[in-house]
């Protein structure tokens, strides 16, 4: 995991299931809203994702406080099992765009995940890194109740 100044974090990880169902995880509405936000009591809202590229996509979660939050953007890459890339803002933020990057890696019956969230800048309140690793937590959990 690196945090190179405050413009990108990497965080390089092994996912306990199939590259198809991490796959699914990332790009079905229904299973997004189960473990997408970083509070470990949160819960999803409302997922709209349209998975190809220039499709767009807008999550809402809410953490156990019930502060909710909006992300959207625009998928720029969609390689299925492989890459998916898409630009990130918050709807609290307007203006602050970053980039993120998945992908995967198939390692039997698991996957090797290679996540980046660039462009962060200053300008964004957010720990990314602390709050990517706490989702990635959940994303691990609900795969085990799935995959």
């Amino acid at each position: 995991m690196s945090h190179p100044g405050n413009d990108a974090i990497t965080i390089d990880t092994i996912i306990h299931a199939p590259i198809e169902a991490v796959w699914e995880a990332w790009t079905n509405p229904a299973i997004i809203l189960n473990w997408f936000g970083s509070d470990p009591g949160g819960t999803g809202v409302k997922a709209r994702m349209d998975v190809h590229p220039g499709g767009s996509f807008e999550i809402t979660f809410m953490d156990s406080d019930e502060t909710q939050h909006t992300c959207y953007g625009v998928y720029t890459v969609v390689e299925v099992f492989s890459q998916l890339a898409f630009t990130w803002e918050w709807k609290s933020e307007p203006g602050v765009e970053s980039l993120v990057t998945v992908l995967l890696v198939s390692e039997g019956n698991q996957t090797r995940m290679h996540f980046s969230h660039a462009h962060l800048g200053a300008a964004s309140k957010h720990n990314y890194l602390s709050g990517w690793q706490s989702t990635f937590v959940k994303l691990e959990n609900v795969l085990k109740g799935i995959a």
